[in-house]
């Protein structure tokens, strides 16, 4: 088993933090591991690390080496993936299908960012007679990378990956609930022959003042952020007077919309487990589900069967679907905010709450479902991080997509039907960076993701990830021309 211990690490060594701190299982609140307490000081440390390595060309300047440790480290954790999967379930809870998946898509996607670490070409153009323009994508320097609980594996993969593979050095500071795992996947990494030290540095914290210190030191270049559109607002502030490059996937309250020609049962099968994937803290889980009218009664009676069949339970036996939330104050609040709901919505369909066999220190808390008209409404505005979905009703295209569109977010949708035609014209009204046809949550490292307006900048995943830890400079010289 993955040692249930953590260190920091920083310049090529593993070094104990002032303190120490406790990772907690939030299915029954035992105490998974202890994980080195962090402050400004590491970060100080972790930063100057990096931003010395940057400067040496053993790793910028060699693609071969990047690849080679990336491949390498892919490896490694191929090896350890059941380990570190059981661990994921132990540290967030989530079932443990949906941590082996998750592992084996971050093993994926740092295979993909090695295989392209020795394709990140520029180009050449001839500008006039004698005078060429040569544009080279070069490392941006330092990448801060804030790593959320709720994917805590593939959404260090998605954002180190990138970052490795073209070149830049990188502090990683992970969310307290899951540094365990966080660690274990770098420990791995630190064991990869020829990674220079200070490539890589780890800092954890129970607080903010590593995080704090990350975002706006002048040592780095780009931090990578994934959590709430408030987070993220706060980022841009600190980090305006550096100017830093910023990649940052933010929130999200994600449409379903169903037509009439989507087999209802089967539809709100898949809705209800993409509403309710690890305990619906994913911020492109389905939040509203908006119904044709001719198809609304039965979207409701199928729907609310679904999600009151889903099994909740401790993550590690195989039979659970959904497991706790990420810990007490996240689940007390979102209990809040559906208690909210259930007062002010047209209909409560599925009166979800806490199990009464739970245990008293876990935090789990059973799928709710309601029905409302009016979009405005703070429940269909307001991202709820948990199992909470909104039945919607519209009578036409248009009234579908102004209603879909009316939120300040725009991560992700979906649209359900058999008409092709009518899939692709809805997918393209659709205000979202990700529109899922007859699908919802399917997420490849081949493929961009990243959020339009208040969701977020950049895009990780794909080739275009490097566009978030790049920087393009022109070279022009002139050289004359023969005769």
């Amino acid at each position: 088993m993955t040692n249930l211990n953590s260190l920091q690490w920083i310049d090529g060594a593993w070094v104990p933090g002032t303190d120490r701190f406790a990772s907690i299982n939030p299915a029954d609140g035992s105490i998974v591991g202890h994980a080195a307490e962090g402050g400004r000081a590491e970060a100080e440390a972790a930063i100057a690390a990096a931003h010395a390595a940057f400067h040496r060309p053993d790793w910028a300047q060699n693609p071969r080496l990047r690849q080679a440790v990336l491949l390498g480290w892919a490896n490694r954790l191929d090896a350890e993936a059941e380990d570190l999967a059981r661990l994921l379930t132990l540290e967030n809870g989530k079932a443990i299908a949906q941590s082996r998946g998750e592992i084996a898509g971050a093993i994926s996607e740092i295979r993909y960012y090695g295989g392209l670490a020795r394709h990140v070409p520029g180009h050449v153009l001839e500008v006039e007679p004698g005078v060429l323009s040569t544009m080279l994508r070069e490392p941006a320097g330092v990448a801060a990378l804030i790593i959320p609980w709720n994917a805590p594996a593939v959404l260090l993969a998605r954002a180190i990956g990138p970052a490795l593979a073209c070149g830049c050095t990188v502090v990683v500071k992970p969310a307290a609930q899951t540094t365990l795992l966080t660690a274990a996947f770098l420990r791995a990494l630190s064991e990869v022959p020829g990674l220079p030290r200070g490539v890589c540095n780890m800092v954890s914290e129970t607080g903010h003042a590593a995080a704090a210190r990350l975002v706006d030191s002048p040592l780095v270049d780009v931090v990578s952020f994934t959590g709430s559109t408030a987070t993220g607002k706060r980022i841009m502030v600190a980090a305006a007077d550096t100017m830093k490059k910023l990649s940052l996937e933010l929130g999200g309250k994600s449409c379903c919309v169903v037509f009439p020609d989507a087999d209802p049962a089967e539809t709100a099968a898949r809705i209800a487990t993409a509403a309710t994937i690890i305990s619906g803290q994913q911020c492109t889980a389905a939040r509203r589900v908006l119904v044709h009218a001719s198809a609304f009664d039965a979207m409701k009676t199928h729907l609310r069967a679904a999600l009151a069949a889903m099994t909740v339970g401790n993550g590690l036996d195989p039979a659970i679907r959904m497991g706790p939330l990420i810990d007490r104050p996240a689940r007390d609040q979102v209990q809040t905010q559906v208690e909210r709901a259930f007062d002010t919505c047209d209909e409560v369909l599925l009166r979800g709450g806490v199990p009464t066999d739970s245990p008293a220190a876990a935090s789990f808390l059973t799928p709710s479902l309601v029905a409302h008209d009016d979009p405005s409404a703070f429940f269909c505005q307001d991202e709820i991080f948990g199992p909470f979905l909104v039945l919607e009703r519209f009578e036409t295209e248009a009234e579908a997509v102004a209603k879909a569109n009316n939120t300040v977010f725009g991560l992700s949708a979906s649209v359900w039907t058999r008409d092709g035609a009518r899939a692709l014209r809805m997918a393209r009204a659709l205000r979202n960076g990700t529109v899922w046809i007859n699908d919802h949550n399917r997420l490849f490292a081949e493929a961009e993701t990243g959020g339009y307006r208040q969701s977020g900048l950049g895009r990780l995943h794909g080739y275009d990830a490097f566009a978030d830890f790049t920087e393009l400079k022109h070279i022009c010289q002139t050289v004359g021309t023969i005769g």
